[in-house]
């Protein structure tokens, strides 16, 4: 087991009431949460999100990434469809953590893309380890997911995990003039599915 559970509790906001269960990682202490809303444990497949921490944009309402408006919005189809599943991960600027984030925009604001800027810095440009989410699945009983992203490698890496992605649903929001190099380096360089991007990959195929 690389996550253990330790508990769970309501969690009310302004799209519904969540249930929000909390999990740690053995070997580093690192924390992570789930939000639940209705039954996700019946088998059938749970539409859901596994979004990492951003906390310039979804605390700080940075307009610098698509991060804080993809989590207000998939937190709301959520709400609508009365029924799915936020994996909030605790993995800042794909991996690197916050005061490095921070480093590399500094490098972005001098010309270098997002991408440039983790190598710059020594790293590669997607840090994320998605199997942490096998042991949370399984501790809900999810079987199958039907996943809001825009990232091919995360439907692979999770699939790779042993994770059933059995749909990826599109959540195409938030581009302004201070992301849209960001979102477009996204689309040419990590090959996300983006719609107004020549070189995306459209559909909603693995």
């Amino acid at each position: 087991m690389n996550v253990r559970f330790i508990e769970s509790c309501r969690l009310p906001t302004p799209f519904a009431v969540f249930d929000m269960h909390g999990f740690e990682e053995v070997e580093t202490g690192q924390e992570h949460v789930v939000l639940t809303l209705g039954d996700v444990s019946d088998g059938k497949p749970v539409l859901a999100r596994t979004h990492s921490e951003c906390l310039t944009g979804d605390a700080l309402f940075s307009m610098r990434c698509d991060c804080g408006y993809q989590l207000e919005q998939a937190m709301q189809s959520i709400a609508e469809e009365g029924r799915g599943m936020l994996l909030y991960l605790r993995q800042e600027g794909r991996g690197i953590g916050l005061l490095n984030k921070i480093k590399a925009y500094q490098l972005q604001d001098n010309g270098a893309d997002t991408v440039e800027a983790n190598e710059q810095l020594g790293f590669a440009a997607d840090l994320r380890d998605y199997s942490i989410c096998t042991d949370m699945l399984a501790h809900l009983r999810i079987q199958s997911l039907r996943l809001m992203t825009n990232n091919p490698r995360k439907v692979k890496a999770l699939s790779a995990c042993g994770v059933d992605v059995v749909e990826r649903l599109p959540i195409e929001v938030g581009r302004n003039p201070h992301n849209d190099s960001y979102l477009s380096t996204k689309a040419s360089k990590l090959g996300h599915w983006l719609a107004n991007h020549q070189d995306d990959e459209l559909g909603d195929s693995k």
